[in-house]
């Protein structure tokens, strides 16, 4: 592993620019849709279109990632992704294009994702020492971070001065960046599991289930993460309109809250890779959800006069959301055999995102009755909650200070 860190560099190369594009495009679509429609629904629908094929396909992408090269599937999913953006592009130039295709190019991604995020999960672990996992996990959200500042505003400059084809076509450009980059360097795979030889959906995925309940703790970690993300999701749906509706807000200050929130993303990433750091991450996963739901609640409170607080509140959101994320998936690399990851991380992404969807269905309902503002507070309660529930299951603690065996930090 002594090349490591030029490995990585050459990955971020390519992975910036990819990252930076789609959150460009990502941030132009929403603009697009919000400002077509000014539709809860139409966000919600968008939101669950880009997450649903991922939640599904989820359940089985990582059985192929653990059998499978690792860095080919990131190739393919990337130049998928591609070729789907390129299509909603013609589609544009011709001006065909209408909402029900812009859902088919968000899902037909979310097919992609599907199998290149696990595998990207799945293949840090056995590129870098594990002391430096929670460092790379910050790094990697920095890279995430700047192109979150960036592709908002980025966004809202090109929608407004190009026609959407060629905003689109920047994305295209991004991942074929990104697929030349991985040209360049070797991912290992990792050594066979029990079932490499024989494809057994079942077996494999029961090999994977026996992992994760071997760990003590790792059980309650992953159900209270989703039961977290089932109301974090809808609140994060609800920004724009937030924005929008009760702020009164315009299209430069839609972006500057997507900005914002990246840029606390930033310091959290800038805080985690600055050193190493010896505290027992779960601490740090349980905290930041009581902040995180904390800011959710007093964004609720804010009078429509206060949007600047909003801003404040939203860059502290992005921090904590910094932190748990990379404190989370850390526990996970370093906790979880390598040669069953892939299946851990895809089946995880897919149990999370599943009722998260169903919380995203109702939040045309829940915009429309119970109001956005509401709904920022009762979501922070719980996830506020949550925070303070962790705090008091001793098995989580344990699960902080287990590692694998030394075996995978030296492939």
């Amino acid at each position: 592993m002594n090349n490591w860190k030029k490995v990585f560099a050459i990955i971020w190369t390519g992975q910036f620019f990819s990252i930076l594009t789609s959150s460009l495009v990502n941030f132009a679509i929403i603009l697009w849709l919000t400002f077509e429609t000014k539709s809860a629904e139409t966000l919600a629908f968008a939101t669950i279109a880009a997450l649903l094929p991922q939640a599904i396909l989820g359940l089985f992408s990582g059985i192929l990632i653990d059998r499978w090269s690792r860095k080919l599937i990131m190739i393919l999913s990337d130049s998928f992704i591609a070729f789907c953006t390129l299509i909603l592009a013609i589609l544009f130039y011709f001006e065909q294009a209408e909402i029900w295709q812009i859902y088919t190019l968000l899902a037909l991604r979310s097919v992609g994702s599907a199998f290149h995020m696990p595998s990207m999960q799945a293949s840090i672990p056995l590129l870098a020492p594990e002391p430096q996992l929670l460092r790379i996990a910050g790094i990697n959200q920095m890279i995430q971070s700047v192109s979150n500042i960036a592709g908002p505003a980025l966004g809202a400059l090109a929608i407004s001065m190009l026609d959407m084809t060629y905003v689109l076509m920047l994305d295209v450009v991004g991942a074929l960046l990104a697929c030349t980059s991985l040209l360049f360097v070797t991912i290992p795979n990792p050594k066979p599991s029990e079932t490499k030889n024989k494809l057994n959906l079942l077996r494999d995925l029961r090999e994977a289930q026996r992992e994760v309940t071997s760990h003590k703790g790792m059980t309650p970690l992953f159900l209270l993460s989703i039961l977290a993300t089932l109301f974090i999701m809808p609140i994060s749906v609800l920004f724009p309109l937030m924005t929008l509706n009760h702020f009164s807000g315009s299209a430069y200050q839609m972006s500057l809250v997507e900005a914002i929130w990246s840029v606390g993303s930033l310091a959290g990433g800038l805080a985690l890779s600055a050193r190493q750091y010896k505290v027992n991450k779960i601490i740090l996963i349980n905290a930041m959800y009581i902040l995180l739901g904390t800011a959710f609640v007093f964004s609720g409170l804010l009078p429509a006069s206060a949007f600047v607080w909003f801003v404040v509140l939203t860059a502290i959101e992005g921090v904590s959301g910094s932190v748990y994320y990379a404190s989370f998936m850390t526990v996970i690399q370093t906790k979880i055999n390598p040669a069953v990851l892939g299946r851990v991380f895809s089946i995880f992404m897919s149990v999370s995102m599943l009722p998260s969807i169903l919380g995203l269905m109702g939040t045309g309902f829940i915009a429309d009755n119970i109001g956005i503002t509401n709904t920022f507070v009762i979501g922070g309660l719980v996830v506020c909650a949550i925070g303070v529930i962790s705090f008091f299951i001793p098995s989580l603690f344990q699960v902080g200070r287990l590692t694998v065996g030394d075996e995978t930090k030296n492939i």
